[in-house]
């Protein structure tokens, strides 16, 4: 069914425009125009008039964990390995099908309330199957969230078993899913090697192959610790980009995340192999990684996208905040306000999130997904509205967030969750840990 959008003011071709609409059908974008010749060319179609507030592409979250969600608030302050252990490690076998298809619906819920409408989850608790990333896929759907599951493939013998594969498994059991999903419009299937510490450089290797197989990237997180640099140049004599350029699969294809221990030479090199990052720096932030040099990283030619994290390492998913986060702490690390800009940051958290998971989404244009959010224009955040982009970038609040569409369908309205009740979400999760302070394991 068609739907005529109308609103105070439309985010369209990089500016804030009035006097538009927005026409879609069967989840696209079909036009954008002048409100009233719209109006006047499809008279019979269906309206929403949302008087008082701005539409804005919907976000890209290009990086989290969302079974980490319930695991929010759990070993804070603490350094990195101490993080892991205490947070990750230790609550991970206690996640089941259902615990995790919890976690997922939380975290997706939660996101969405922000204006998250596409996400790509690096999922890695496979407990020897694919039942948990079917879990997540069907929390997505319920939900109502557009999904990149990126699939993560780990054989690191020091993490817990339900990380660990081996590179056949991995590899099946992750193209299994792909072809499985092959043509769902709302899920999209990547492999992910884990890391060069966490997984082997045969993973890696046949993680990249497997992209190559199914056209689509593949994501791995590079040099988020020193640590990892350190094992790197230990083991192969070499920096972790210069490592994986040396194993062949440095290229357009990889989202690497993190990219935070980088000389020179590896900013230059990523910037040469047209690799691409997304950039989570509020995680880098609360767990203490250090600061992504990212200027010289678009300087290179590195494309930029934002995400999240998980969310017990941030502690908040909202890609408008990590707007803000990523130009704040570039501003002050580098002593230099003019060495990025809201623009910038913007197109990170929306359009450049959407290149660079090659969907259609993260702008509103004809043939793009309709995929966008409303903002209440007399939110005290988003004045004086004369400054409306920079407001939306630099001190909007969630509450002004009022209405998310996601594949032409309302999933957000008036600030209301409506696909899943939050109320029931925040029992499933007082549940889980109800379930687990029984038997003694948290």
């Amino acid at each position: 069914m068609a739907i005529l959008y109308k609103a105070d003011s439309i985010f369209y071709k990089n500016r804030f425009q009035n006097g538009l609409a927005v026409l879609v059908d069967n989840g696209v974008i079909q036009e954008v125009g002048d409100a009233k010749s719209l109006e006047a060319k499809y008279p019979g179609v269906e309206r929403k008039d949302w008087s008082g507030k701005a539409i804005v592409p919907g976000t890209v979250n290009a990086h989290n964990h969302s079974f980490q969600s319930l695991l929010r608030g759990i070993a804070v302050d603490r350094p990195f390995l101490e993080w892991r252990d205490q947070a990750l490690y230790k609550y991970s076998p206690l996640l089941d099908e259902d615990a995790i298809y919890t976690g997922a619906l939380f975290a997706f819920g939660e996101m969405l309330k922000y204006g998250v409408t596409t996400v790509s989850d690096f999922f890695y608790v496979h407990n020897g199957g694919t039942d948990t990333d079917e879990a997540v896929i069907q929390a997505a759907k319920d939900a109502g969230i557009r999904l990149v599951l990126a699939r993560t493939m780990y054989d690191w013998n020091g993490a817990p078993a339900g990380f660990q594969e081996t590179v056949e498994d991995a590899v099946r059991r992750t193209r299994n899913l792909a072809i499985k999903y092959q043509g769902d419009p709302m899920v999209d299937i990547h492999p992910a090697p884990h890391s060069p510490h966490a997984a082997s450089p045969e993973m890696i290797k046949a993680g990249h192959r497997l992209a190559r197989e199914l056209d689509t990237p593949f994501h791995i997180h590079v040099a988020e610790e020193m640590f990892e640099v350190v094992e790197t140049l230990e083991k192969y004599r070499l920096r972790p980009v210069h490592y994986l350029d040396r194993l062949g699969v440095l290229d357009e294809s990889m989202i690497a995340i993190h990219l935070v221990w980088l000389d020179d030479s590896e900013i230059i090199l990523l910037g040469e192999r047209m690799a691409a990052l997304a950039y989570c720096p509020s995680s880098n932030m609360f767990l203490s990684d250090g600061v992504t040099r990212i200027p010289d990283l678009l300087q290179s030619g590195v494309r930029v996208s934002l995400g999240s994290d998980g969310a017990c390492s941030n502690n908040r998913i909202s890609i408008f905040e990590e707007m803000r986060m990523c130009s704040l702490l570039q501003k002050v690390t580098r002593l230099d306000g003019t060495c990025i800009n809201a623009k910038q940051v913007f197109d990170m958290g929306t359009k450049v999130g959407g290149e660079l998971l090659r969907l259609p989404v993260g702008i509103i244009q004809e043939g793009y997904k309709a995929d966008f959010v409303t903002l209440d224009l007399n939110d005290l955040s988003l004045s004086p509205k004369r400054e409306l982009f920079a407001n939306v970038v630099y001190s909007l609040q969630p509450n002004a967030i009022k209405d998310v569409v996601v594949n032409g369908r309302t999933i957000v309205e008036d600030g209301t969750l409506r696909t899943v009740s939050e109320k029931s979400i925040v029992d499933k999760v007082d549940r889980l840990f109800e379930q687990w302070s029984a038997t003694g394991s948290s």
